[in-house]
């Protein structure tokens, strides 16, 4: 949408107008809209960097401050309004360095982490990383666990993280704390946190063939007839209670 008709639409609605400043070029926008829809109304197109739009994937990080304030902010664009005369940039993706290796013979060892990055002790406990990250998370807390051995507490600590890598971007340490927490998750997901025993089932069940002659019915549908099945099912009221069962349980788990 251009800048111009957005005016036209204004002058209709009403809508109050504020100026904020991309990559230092002013636009005015209506208020109450997102850095990310602000964006959008001035002209921008998202090709990189809009990713799911709520909050969760992190590829909108972006970079602003306030007239007259020396702090640097830094948000989703996905999730915050805009401010009369915020100057912003976008951040959709921070490089790092990124250690590839086989998951199914990595150990819930803390060495898992260490060696392969060694420069997570390098750091000064500056607490930069904290600061910036969009989700509170307590990343430098996270990385101390991480040092200690503790990957428990690490997995859990970090929980909330997006994997936006804003946090690199402040590291004096020069860290990839993203891909180092993700490690972290993925080693106590795996490896360490108690296992489901519901899970379990459920996967000897899908083994065990319990669906194949129905997913192969599905598959041999035209668009028609998915269309027609998909509109007639039995969908859960919303009133529902907990113990809500369809009338057909076959292929329940």
């Amino acid at each position: 949408m251009s800048n111009e008709k957005g005016k036209t639409q204004n002058a209709t609605h009403a809508t109050n107008m504020i100026p904020i400043y991309i990559m230092g070029k002013r636009y005015d926008v209506p208020e109450g809209l997102t850095i990310m829809k602000a964006m959008e109304y001035a002209g921008y197109q998202f090709i990189r960097g809009c990713g799911c739009r709520g909050g969760i994937c992190g590829a909108c990080g972006t970079v602003y401050r306030k007239p007259g304030d020396y702090k640097i902010y830094t948000a989703l664009a996905c999730q915050t309004a805009v401010e009369a005369n915020m100057y912003l940039t976008q951040i959709p993706f921070y490089p790092a360095h990124h250690v590839s290796g086989n998951y199914q013979e990595t150990t819930e060892a803390p060495e898992e982490i260490h060696k392969r990055y060694p420069e997570l002790f390098r750091c000064v406990a500056c607490n930069a990383c904290t600061k910036i990250c969009p989700m509170d998370v307590e990343v430098m807390d996270a990385i101390s666990y991480v040092k200690q051995g503790n990957i428990e507490k690490a997995a859990h600590t970090s929980f909330e993280c997006i994997q936006c890598g804003l946090c690199t971007s402040r590291c004096f340490a020069e860290m990839p704390q993203y891909h180092i927490l993700q490690l972290a998750r993925r080693i106590y997901g795996g490896r360490i946190a108690p296992k489901a025993k519901h899970n379990a089932a459920a996967v000897k069940t899908i083994a065990d063939g319990k669906f194949e002659a129905k997913m192969q019915e599905v598959m041999k549908m035209n668009t028609d007839e998915l269309k027609k099945a998909y509109t007639e099912r039995e969908i859960e009221p919303e009133t529902a209670g907990e113990d809500w069962r369809p009338e057909d349980v076959r292929f329940l788990l």
